[in-house]
């Protein structure tokens, strides 16, 4: 699996105008679910992502994890993390789990990551959606499992 992890002060996403999913302080983490990925990279994902130490501590070093920080999460599916772009000028996505999986896995990893104590919320799989976020540091974490 694969996950881009931004830290925010606040993150949101909307589907036909509606908000669907939003967090204040903590993580917006768009995920995708490659082809042979299975609930077991789901779960390390999510425990990966809940203890990545990138909140500052009291000295102003990243040294704190979500978990510590007491903060929640916005999980939102994102099949293009899986773009391969190596030729062309068209991303390819044939890497991406199908949508079935994708949509399970994803579920699985919110799932996993909320049993974990944060506060999480999602967007909605497959639909068109309008994200917004305020990057905080900016810090952004690429995380391939």
């Amino acid at each position: 699996m694969r996950a881009l992890v931004q830290r925010v002060t606040e993150a949101r996403v909307d589907v036909a105008g509606e908000t669907v999913g939003h967090t204040g302080p903590g993580l917006m983490i768009l995920v995708c679910a490659m082809q042979g990925d299975t609930e077991a990279e789901a779960e390390k994902l999510a425990t990966k992502v809940a203890r990545l130490r990138i909140f500052n501590d009291a000295a102003g070093k990243m040294n704190r994890s979500l978990l510590d920080t007491g903060g929640a999460a916005l999980v939102i599916s994102q099949f293009t993390l899986a773009a391969d772009t190596r030729s062309g000028n068209r991303p390819g996505f044939s890497t991406a789990a199908s949508p079935e999986d994708g949509k399970r896995l994803y579920l699985h990893f919110a799932k996993a990551l909320a049993a974990l104590g944060p506060k999480v919320e999602t967007g909605r799989f497959g639909a068109e959606m309008a994200v917004s976020l305020t990057n905080d540091g900016p810090v952004t974490i690429w995380l391939d499992i």
